[in-house]
């Protein structure tokens, strides 16, 4: 059996054994290895090394390989000290009888796994806030973004979020620093996105209504609304038009990533929502890394309303 892939443009430069990660599976290296050294896993009919960067429209054959064979590493609860708790709790932006709202930070996930341990819902579940229940992920945030962040106290509080994220009821505003100066001053993005699910191709369509609030020759602050919610959607549609967002690692051209921000520039600002006619809506400040980029670009954030 032989599985075929084509390289994305995402993908570009990317290491083989990285790639085989993220689109096949988390294999460890030592599989990936052997498989590389006995032919298996061949780039354009070629033996290569597991360090082999990767081109656009590369082929990628598969030969035999065993998919079941992946090791699934065993998930270990995060136990945050009462520090990290009462740091976290200090970020709260609302906290009332069915849901919390906080100001998440970059650089922690949401919920644990393989490749996170620090996360949200292990430090919540040891908060005083949640003595009596548990803690509810209702949407998601990536690790490296900051920003709003909500957590349902409860069940029917868990199933109303989740129904109203589905039905797009739930409105977000994203702010981002990205490269360059972006031709349009608004607008909106429509895509077909690419993802792999177990070495399935899988194209969405993803849509995000934009505008940019300042902009100089070499940088962009742009608020974005993104009326899908795709993985990575906004990350994606900025590197397609040719503008990464500052500090994304993942989706940067080679050239933009001279100089990387170890921050992502990228903060969850506001998000807005009706329950039963009342209407919420929560602002994040924006943390210290943006601002200093803001500063360091020249870019003025008192247009933003």
């Amino acid at each position: 059996m032989i599985k075929s892939f084509i390289v994305d443009l995402t993908c570009n430069n990317m290491r083989l054994d990285r790639w085989i990660r993220n689109k096949i599976g988390k294999f460890p290296q030592s599989l990936i290895e052997k498989n590389l050294r006995i032919g298996k896993i061949k780039i354009n009919k070629k033996k290569v090394k597991s360090s082999f960067k990767i081109k656009t429209d590369d082929k990628i054959d598969i030969y035999d390989f065993n998919f079941k064979e992946n090791i699934t590493q065993k998930n270990t609860k995060f136990n945050p000290s009462n520090q990290i708790v009462k740091a976290n709790e200090n970020l709260i932006i609302d906290n009332n009888e069915n849901f919390i709202v906080l100001n998440k930070s970059a650089g922690i996930s949401v919920q644990g796994g393989t490749k996170s341990k620090k996360n949200l819902i292990d430090i919540f579940s040891k908060s005083e806030i949640f003595k009596n229940t548990k803690p509810y992920s209702v949407h998601r945030l990536d690790k490296d973004t900051s920003g709003v962040f909500m957590m349902a106290k409860n069940r029917p509080t868990a199933q109303l979020f989740t129904s109203l994220f589905r039905l797009r009821k739930v409105h977000k505003t994203y702010l981002a620093i990205c490269h360059g100066e972006l031709s349009k001053n608004s607008g909106e993005w429509n895509d077909e996105l690419i993802r792999y699910d177990k070495g399935k191709k899988i194209i969405e369509k993803a849509k995000t209504i934009f505008k940019v609030i300042d902009k100089n020759f070499n940088s962009s602050l742009i608020e974005m609304n993104p009326i899908t919610g795709r993985k990575h959607q906004l990350r994606k549609q900025l590197f397609n038009i040719g503008h990464s967002i500052y500090g994304d690692k993942k989706y940067s051209s080679s050239k933009n990533a001279k100089g990387l921000n170890k921050e992502l520039m990228l903060h969850s600002y506001q998000i807005k929502f009706i329950i039963n006619d009342k209407r919420y809506t929560y602002k994040a400040l924006l943390p210290e890394h943006f601002k200093k980029l803001l500063k360091i670009k020249r870019l003025n954030i008192s247009n933003l309303k």
